[in-house]
């Protein structure tokens, strides 16, 4: 199993590990292997499993907390990954991969809790061929008072340098009808927010620093 896992033969190194453990089903080390295996092949929630089975064996088993936090991040589960990566540490406090996959998890969570925390860096393109997002910028387009901004925005820029000033003035108004759109599509169709969050976290996120066997 571990040969097969240097050479990237994942499918047959969980198959390897799989063997191990009905033939030896007390091995902590075979499920832990094996949960690596299954991480690789974006099976997440076997990785999991295999990472419990592994504590309920060895609860002082650091790596099957480590790959658990692992398989947890990839599914967005970022409080319960913290979680694990924090008892990762208290086994083994000077391992520097369970530290930096903490903070990866812990920005991670704080930005799946802020409203607007990853609002502003997805695709652009995939969210302006977002029919929910279209319809609600249609809506807010119907606002009147966005269409009296606009106009004034309009107003200024024919006015040339002259209307800087009430340039600046509308450009802060600007940025709040923004804010106020952004609060508007998480009250009305959080579905969205989700989906841009997971745009943004399946580009963000990286599982280099992942051990091997």
């Amino acid at each position: 199993g571990n040969n097969h896992m240097k050479e990237e033969n994942y499918g047959a190194a969980v198959d390897c590990y799989t063997r191990a453990i009905e033939l030896d089903p007390n091995n902590a080390v075979y499920y832990c292997n094996r949960a690596a295996a299954q991480s690789k092949l974006n099976n997440y929630s076997e990785a999991i499993k295999d990472c419990e089975r592994a504590i309920a064996i060895d609860p002082k088993y650091s790596k099957a907390y480590g790959r658990m936090g692992l398989a947890l991040t990839s599914v967005n589960k970022y409080e319960e990954a913290v979680t694990s990566y924090q008892k990762a540490l208290d086994l083994d406090p000077e391992n520097d991969s369970y530290k930096s996959n903490l903070k990866i998890a812990e920005q991670k969570l704080r930005d799946m809790s802020s409203p607007t925390g990853t609002g502003l860096s997805f695709d652009m393109a995939s969210l302006i061929n977002n029919p929910a997002f279209i319809s609600m910028a249609e809506s807010l387009m119907q606002n009147p008072q966005v269409q009296q901004l606009m106009s004034g925005m309009m107003s200024n820029a024919i006015g040339g340098p002259a209307a800087g000033v009430g340039g600046l003035s509308d450009l802060s108004s600007l940025i709040h009808a923004g804010q106020q759109f952004a609060q508007q599509i998480q009250q009305q169709n959080p579905e969205l927010i989700e989906q841009l969050r997971n745009h943004v976290r399946s580009r963000s996120f990286s599982g280099s620093t992942e051990e091997h066997s």
